[in-house]
């Protein structure tokens, strides 16, 4: 008994030097990785924006606020607008239930690192038939069979094709959570601009009504200068039709605002039949963005961050293209229990296993592996050119918008020194009119002119901010990438990206039942 002990442990001691061999080896063998390891594409970058010239620039204090940058427009109606988007935009959950479903796929990749165990019980019962061919006349009885088998099967990585797998994964991932954050600038920039472009609609509202008010006076003068018999009938007439006129105008502005009160009804998800925004004349003013220097785009931009992102999940997927060139080894093991009677069905002699590796190459597929590859470098050559596409895009909408304020900041100059001037000739026509030194078609034109540049310096106010608020949208909104660093540890076990139950999804105003 103590030599048969003594070879025992010494067979023990064996099979833990042999696995711990094979360890070793597997781990160097595991070492290889085929495929080209990433290297982010050049670029061409410009030092500096061309259109920052003749533009004021921020103080060196002033940077965006991160996430909340509609807060440097000072505006509290647009802040509390903004605060909606992340609760009930639907564009914006689409994009995060994808961005969930991409987080997800990053553990179904990494699930390839681990042997696959499955366990099954098969209790059977059979009888053959009597008749049956060879078995003609024979004694036939009902056979029982129970098992209780456990199989473990492993493909091992020995290319690198599970790691490859694993890393376009993460990745996508990353460049899905970049999407998400596009999609909520791209939804929080369309609230600004509707908000500013209703806000004018508001002031050129407000000046219509008080243009309304100005002609109703010049229509009750020229009615009593014709009682009085030193005006035409026909001067009357040019006054009151330009005052219907206009009355017109002002009651036009409500089809556009109400439009673009639905609109901004849809981006935070409210009905629009229970949505409305007071009205209210516009107070913001573009403010000077600071715009840093062209290479910070790179970081600063989602869309260029997921673009990035995609590159590298296509370089990733020639590796898994190039690891089919090579042979696959897998460990599999099976055993259990396995009797013709119940009671001696888990006793031990009724033990069964077997074990072993396998390997296997494709020695012919007719050219579908080496397409494959050839197809995986294709789809990286097109990541490439749409990364430095959106480089390029993005170098060109800072630019556009830092010309457009700069050109409409002088522009808006001139405009204010028109509207001054066609007020002072309003008012000097209107005096002559009195005086009967000339006739009421000079002081219609003088009025209309007024009234035009007085609607055009308005849009030229919507135009200043609606490049603001793009040249926010082009310098990425305060966003940065190392926030798409958290998905590279991504292990599944936060909370907030775990499926939720079917309690949890209940609308917050639908009543819960707590009954255990």
């Amino acid at each position: 008994m103590a030599r048969i002990g003594k070879a025992c442990r010494m067979s023990m001691g064996l099979s833990r030097l042999m696995s711990a061999i094979l360890a070793g080896a597997l781990t160097i063998l595991t070492a290889c990785t085929v495929g080209p390891n990433y290297v982010k594409p050049a670029t061409e970058i410009p030092g500096a924006y061309k259109e920052m010239e003749g533009w004021k620039v921020a103080q060196p204090g002033d940077h965006l606020t991160r996430g909340a940058w509609w807060e440097i427009f000072n505006d509290p109606e647009l802040n509390a607008l903004e605060q909606q988007v992340n609760i009930s935009n639907q564009s914006l959950k689409l994009a995060e239930a994808q961005f969930q479903q991409a987080r997800a796929l990053v553990l179904v990749a990494r699930s390839a690192y681990f042997p696959t165990v499955t366990v099954g019980a098969s209790p059977t019962y059979s009888r053959i038939s009597p008749n049956a061919p060879g078995n003609a006349g024979v004694s036939t009885k009902t056979v029982h069979d129970y098992m209780l088998v456990g199989d473990v099967s492993w493909e091992l990585d020995l290319w690198g094709k599970v790691r490859r797998s694993v890393e376009a994964s993460k990745a996508t991932a990353q460049a899905t959570a970049a999407d998400l954050e596009s999609t909520r600038l791209l939804v929080q920039t369309e609230v600004a601009q509707d908000y500013f472009l209703l806000r004018v609609l508001d002031g050129q509202k407000q000046l219509l009504d008080e243009t309304v008010a100005a002609f109703q006076k010049s229509l009750e003068l020229t009615e009593n200068r014709y009682a009085a018999g030193v005006a035409s009938k026909g001067d009357v007439l040019l006054a009151d039709t330009l005052l219907k006129v206009t009355q017109a105008q002002a009651i036009d502005v409500g089809v556009q605002r109400a439009q673009l009160e639905h609109a901004i009804a849809l981006l935070v998800g409210k009905p629009a039949s229970l949505f409305s925004i007071p009205v209210e004349p516009p107070t913001a003013v573009p403010i000077a963005v600071p715009a840093g220097v062209p290479s910070e785009l790179l970081e600063r931009r989602p869309d260029i961050a997921g673009a990035e992102r995609r590159v590298a999940a296509a370089n990733a997927q020639i590796g898994v293209a190039d690891a089919a060139y090579y042979p696959t080894v897998t460990l599999s093991a099976s055993g259990g229990f396995e009797s013709t009677s119940l009671s001696k069905w888990l006793a031990w002699p009724s033990r069964f296993w077997s074990a072993g590796p396998g390997i296997s190459e494709t020695v012919f597929d007719g050219g579908l592996r080496r397409g494959q590859s050839a197809a995986a470098r294709a789809a990286y050559d097109g990541t490439v050119a749409s990364y430095r596409q959106t480089v390029l895009t993005g170098f060109q909408e800072v630019e556009d918008n830092l010309a457009a304020l700069r050109i409409l900041e002088s522009e808006a100059k001139v405009q204010d020194e028109a509207v001054k001037a066609a007020r002072q000739a309003v008012d000097f026509t209107t005096n002559q009119y009195k005086a009967g030194t000339v006739s009421y078609l000079n002081v219609l034109i003088a009025q209309t002119v007024a009234l035009n540049n007085e609607i055009t310096a308005l849009g030229i106010a919507s135009r200043r901010m609606t490049a603001s608020v793009l040249l926010v949208k082009g310098l990425g909104g305060g966003w940065d990438a190392s926030s798409l660093r958290s998905i590279e540890n991504f292990d599944g076990k936060d909370k907030r990206y775990q499926r939720p139950t079917d309690r949890e999804r209940l609308p917050a105003d639908q009543p819960r039942d707590d009954t255990p």
